[in-house]
């Protein structure tokens, strides 16, 4: 299977459906991004163009090579068209379940009956994403991280069905996209978010009580146990309301260890949801 994938679809063109899209392009596949939204399809291609450029000064890519990335990114807002021709289709809508279910179902009925199903998730249940499908062994977990160009992680995610075919195409994916990847089994949160959430969460929880400026609180993460970014910085760039729904999530999994701080649910309910709206724990 894995020699035949040269069509990626990628469902939704937010932050991470669009990252997912130019490694996509970027790494030589045919690619097409989906959205039920044009401007943000639009908002997509000048953020993508933006990135490539930005290789381009810094002497990563050729202006001829750069080209042919651009050149191979397609954009619809027709679903059962974007899929049609896809060998792999990444799913990559909003973190919510029904939204996710309704989208695979569409997915499996329109596209081929050999193509590949994954889903970018970071906490939801894949086996129960693979419930609604009429074969769950082509569904498996594509967990990227953010900014997709930088981060050099693909958590690969085995469902209770998803069949060893399915996990062999999404890593080979995965490496042709220059990442590296793990394996893990379909648990809440699977590594990277669980273990993510706990420092986020008590970070707010330390910015509540006083304990330190949130400045202060990411310079000690980064200098002191030489994280790449702090972890109100980080929060900013996933997005508050993303890190709320997560904890939120593995606090129904998980136990109480995971219950969001107060203040960070104050802060989304504040409109403080980081960087896509110019504001989260810094002004931008």
């Amino acid at each position: 299977m894995t020699d035949v994938i040269t069509r990626i679809c990628v469902l939704g063109a937010g932050t991470m459906g669009h990252g997912i899209a130019h490694a996509s392009a970027s790494a030589g596949f045919v690619t097409t991004l989906y959205d039920v939204a044009g401007h943000a399809l639009v908002d997509a291609r000048t953020r993508i163009d933006r990135v490539v450029q930005k290789a381009i000064e810094r002497h990563e890519l050729s202006a001829a090579d750069a080209a042919a990335v651009i050149n191979r990114l397609d954009t619809t807002t027709d679903l059962p068209q974007a899929v049609s021709e896809a060998d792999l289709v990444i799913e990559s809508v909003p973190e919510r379940m029904a939204l996710k279910l309704q989208v695979l179902a569409e997915v499996e009925r329109a596209a081929p009956a050999g193509a590949v199903l994954a889903t970018n998730t970071s906490a939801l249940s894949i086996t129960e994403m693979a419930a609604v499908l009429a074969r769950p062994a082509r569904l498996g977990g594509m967990h990227f991280f953010n900014p997709v160009h930088r981060m050099a992680l693909v958590e690969v995610v085995r469902a209770l069905e998803t069949s060893d075919e399915t996990i062999g195409a999404i890593e080979h994916v995965a490496h042709r996209m220059g990442k590296g990847t793990v394996v893990v089994g379909d648990s809440a949160g699977f590594v990277t978010s669980r273990v993510n959430a706990l420092i986020g969460n008590e970070a707010f929880y330390m910015l509540q009580e006083g304990v330190a400026s949130a400045r202060d609180i990411d310079k000690a993460l980064k200098l002191g146990l030489n994280h790449p970014m702090g972890p109100f910085e980080l929060v900013d760039l996933v997005g508050l309301d993303t890190r709320l729904a997560v904890l939120e999530h593995l606090h129904r999994h998980l136990g109480e260890k995971y219950r969001p701080c107060p203040l960070l649910v104050q802060y989304v309910q504040a409109g403080r949801l980081g960087r896509k709206v110019g504001r989260g724990v810094y002004e931008y």
